[in-house]
């Protein structure tokens, strides 16, 4: 009996080597760029909307009028009017699920269902430092398309707070 458990454990134990390697085999995380960590003072910057201008109540500035009023409710940053002071431009821009552009600039999008893109760009080298990407969907209903608008800037606030907040510095 004592024979047959150690062969069962030898079993299992050599089952979860190659895990264990696999496991150790990942790479670490990398860092985050420090101009993300660091910036007090961004710049929102409008880089495009869906060319309707009726999808939204607001027209094709309500995207930036929304995240630039959850960023300040949050006061994480100063808000600029000007892009020249700040330590990071945060770039809002809508994608086209149809037409799998982004309207303004005719970059590709790879997303089947409309999204919002919000580009973390330097303002030294204009190089951009990190995106992060919300889908959102559209309603028929004007009220519904307000709302879908509003939670995925939401969800894009929550992103970077996660970003830019460290785990230990959100704890406190």
């Amino acid at each position: 009996m004592l024979k047959v458990r150690l062969a069962v454990m030898s079993l299992a134990i050599a089952m979860m080597l190659p895990l264990v390697s696999v496991l150790q085999a990942q790479a670490p995380a990398a860092p985050i760029p420090s101009q993300i960590l660091t910036a007090k003072k961004v710049f929102i910057s409008n880089a495009g909307a869906f060319i309707d201008q009726k999808i939204w109540t607001g027209g094709t500035a309500q995207p930036y009028n929304e995240l630039y009023a959850a960023l300040k409710s949050w006061g994480h940053f100063e808000l600029l009017a000007a892009p020249a002071d700040a330590d990071l431009v945060l770039q809002i821009s809508y994608e086209d699920p149809l037409t799998r552009v982004n309207v303004v600039n005719g970059t590709g999008g790879d997303s089947d269902s409309p999204q919002f893109k919000l580009a973390l760009v330097d303002t030294k080298t204009h190089i951009v430092l990190w995106t992060l990407y919300e889908s959102t969907s559209i309603s028929h209903l004007q009220k519904g398309r307000d709302q879908a608008l509003q939670d995925a800037i939401n969800k894009l606030v929550d992103d970077l707070k996660a970003l830019t907040i460290p785990p230990a510095a959100a704890m406190k």
